[in-house]
């Protein structure tokens, strides 16, 4: 039965891993022979830090991308962009009503009026700043980024917008809409 690094494994695919050295004198017949190989093969790849790297920070770059065209062109004119569905067809304002305007406030360092357009959207800048550090950091380590959170916690999250919702959309909650 073969192990981790048995034919055909995804440590071996993924990482061209094949054990201990004397294990690999035995499959390709000399840790010369092996060697060489093994640089051909990684020769066309990055190194395995950048590679480590390049997700987090292709992620960061779009969401940066994103965050300059808001900034650039104000939500707060209208004709730049659509107007929100829900709204539009029933008048009600969801979750993400304002958050455009809220991102184009926070772009600009206005953080009261990014909290007044939309304050969940401003929580959520904050999370995903600390959540993208922790990914950078695991990844600079080598390390995945798991978040495992339990189910009671996605329940919140939503109870949590689901009451933002409708509070915003109440008479006394007008302080939250946009």
């Amino acid at each position: 039965m073969p192990g981790p690094q048995g034919h055909g494994s995804v440590l071996k695919r993924r990482t061209g891993w094949e054990g201990t050295p004397e294990r690999r004198e035995d499959r390709v017949g000399g840790t010369d022979q092996g060697d060489q190989a093994g640089r051909k093969e990684r020769a066309g790849r990055p190194p395995g830090r950048v590679r480590r790297l390049a997700t987090p920070l292709g992620i960061l770059a779009a969401v940066a991308a994103a965050f300059a065209y808001v900034g650039s062109v104000d939500p707060n004119e209208s004709g730049h962009y659509p107007v929100c569905p829900l709204l539009k067809l029933t008048g009600v304002l969801c979750p993400g009503c304002g958050g455009l305007r809220s991102a184009h406030a926070f772009i600009h360092g206005d953080l009261g009026a990014a909290l007044e357009a939309n304050a969940i959207a401003t929580v959520g800048y904050f999370l995903f700043a600390v959540v993208w550090g922790l990914w950078l950091v695991r990844a600079w380590r080598g390390q995945p980024l798991r978040i495992g959170l339990a189910p009671v916690w996605w329940w919140g999250v939503g109870a949590v917008l689901l009451i933002f919702t409708v509070v915003r959309n109440l008479p006394f909650g007008s302080a939250l809409a946009p």
